[in-house]
Order: structure tokens, then C-alpha cells, then sequence
């Protein structure tokens, strides 16, 4: 992902209102975080403990979306929908975004099962572990951060329409 800067951030939002965005809340250490190392940027918001965000860059440029945690965990052990991590322990949250334009307006959301702190990026940088005798581990650590890159990408498009 390419750097960006909290005016980037801030003027990305698809489905929130002016006062959502200017009351958001940018991640603990944003001046340090390696976005070379990132497919997108999410986090929760400390000051609204249910609400979370997720930019990205898309082919329509930098997309920020407003998250909904979930009331409740998930009980059982799920899957993340944009990493597939299947190894991990991580706890998975259900998140739902209210549809951009005049959808989100009638009350119209999504939703998807996220990794609950936003890891997917380094979970997909992670080496697989060998499956057979032959398998190029670099090669399938590059698609899992095309597939995530992807799963982030349609979640969007499911959003913004």
C-alpha cells in the first residue's frame, strides 16, 4: 500500500458522514506505520469502541470504509474472509459497513468475518508450511497477498456499489 496521509484518510470515506469522519480517531503510532508492509490500513477506534476502519487503495484510488464491530464474538473458531488464515489463533470478528449513497441511506449494509485486530497483512506474509515435497512457499505466500488484496477490494466494491 502505498504511504498516506491523514487528509488522505479523512477525504477517502465512501458510507460516513462528515461528523463520523471528523470524529475518527487515527491508529495508535500512525506516523510509524510501514505501509510497504500493509495491504490496507484498519483498526478500531478508541474513542467508539464498536466502530472500525479500513482504507485501501483500489483502482478508484485510496477508499475508506466505517465498520461496525459486532456485539457479540464469534463462538467458534472462524475463518477470515479476506486472509483465509486457517493456522492462526487470531480471533475473528463479524463487521458490517453501511452501504454507500442512497442503499446506506434506507438502511442497507454488508458484512464480513475480519481478523478482529486487522493482521491479515502480515498473516499472508508469513511462509506457508511445506505441502509436499516441491512446493515454492514464496509463490504461494505472493498469491495469499494478491488473494487478500483481492477479498479487501470486492468488500469495498460490495460497499461503495
Amino acid at each position: 500500500m502505498s504511504p498516506v496521509t491523514e487528509r488522505d484518510i479523512r477525504a477517502s470515506f465512501r458510507n460516513a458522514s462528515r461528523k463520523e469522519v471528523s470524529d475518527l480517531t487515527l491508529p495508535p503510532g500512525f506516523a510509524d506505520v510501514d505501509f510497504e508492509r500493509l495491504d490496507y490500513l484498519g483498526w478500531s477506534d478508541p474513542k467508539f469502541p464498536r466502530r472500525a476502519y479500513v482504507v485501501a487503495e483500489t483502482s478508484d484510488g485510496v477508499v475508506g470504509i466505517v465498520l461496525q464491530r459486532a456485539e457479540q464474538r464469534v463462538v467458534a473458531r472462524a475463518q477470515c474472509s479476506w486472509c483465509d488464515d486457517v493456522t492462526l489463533r487470531n480471533d475473528v470478528q463479524l463487521f458490517t459497513a453501511r452501504k454507500a449513497g442512497a442503499a446506506g441511506r434506507k438502511g442497507d449494509s454488508t458484512g464480513t468475518l475480519v481478523c478482529a485486530n486487522f493482521e491479515c497483512s502480515a498473516n499472508v506474509r508469513r511462509l506457508p508450511p511445506l505441502a509436499y515435497e516441491g512446493f515454492d512457499r514464496e509463490t504461494a505466500r505472493d498469491l495469499r497477498m494478491l488473494r487478500l488484496q483481492e477479498h479487501v477490494a470486492g468488500f469495498i466494491q460490495a460497499v461503495t456499489g
